[in-house]
């Protein structure tokens, strides 16, 4: 059995990301693939620390939130359990909702980035994506789905904040080009033309056909 290849989908708030995520993980499923579905920030003891910052039920520092964030990632990549590293290595294609990209972003436009990108190197260095998936839409059109679906906002879910992260976003995709695969889809069409546009780019990097 070959390594399993590990897919992660990115985006600012709102952006449609996570239904992306799981469209793909089904398509993966249907093709007789075995497939695991993950996020971040995680279910595990870390992760719960940042989802209770994240929902403004508890504060804290940027800089502190920056550092759960990376912890949380390292636990999440080698946690006995049910790290991603040892599914990789067991064959199973793991599709994450974020991976350290978001961190660069989103702590990145709050403290130093080069600060943030140290606090990630290890897990850089541990496992890096086969392909990071880019959901790209306005910030305006984020916020109005969100308010859409959701009767609460996290911490980070303004427009102008979400403006802000966009834009880091694609800074460090320029910094980060030789290293990492960034492919950047247009999120403002419906899920289902999407989802076809992210399996043509992303069928080479799974050695599928059609």
């Amino acid at each position: 059995m070959g390594r399993g290849r590990f897919i992660v989908f990115e985006g600012i708030d709102g952006s449609g990301k996570t239904t992306q995520m799981k469209l793909f993980s089904q398509r993966l499923k249907a093709d007789g693939m075995s497939c695991c579905e993950t996020r971040e920030p995680t279910d595990g003891p870390v992760g719960a620390l940042v989802n209770q910052i994240l929902k403004k039920r508890l504060a804290a520092d940027e800089a502190v939130t920056a550092a759960l964030f990376a912890g949380d990632r390292l636990d999440h990549l080698l946690n006995q359990y049910n790290g991603i590293c040892s599914k990789v290595e067991q064959g199973i294609h793991v599709v994450s909702d974020r991976y350290y990209l978001s961190s660069y972003a989103y702590n990145g436009s709050k403290v130093p980035l080069d600060w943030v990108m140290k606090l990630n190197e290890q897990a850089a260095r541990i496992l890096r994506p086969d392909a990071h998936i880019f959901v790209d839409v306005p910030p305006e059109l984020a916020v109005r789905r969100i308010l859409d679906n959701r009767f609460e906002t996290e911490l980070y879910e303004t427009t102008e904040n979400l403006r802000t992260v966009r834009e880091q976003f694609f800074q460090v995709f320029e910094l980060v080009k030789n290293e990492e695969n960034i492919i950047v889809v247009d999120g403002s069409g419906t899920p289902e033309e999407i989802a076809e546009e992210i399996w043509s780019k992303t069928k080479a990097i799974l050695n599928v056909g059609e």
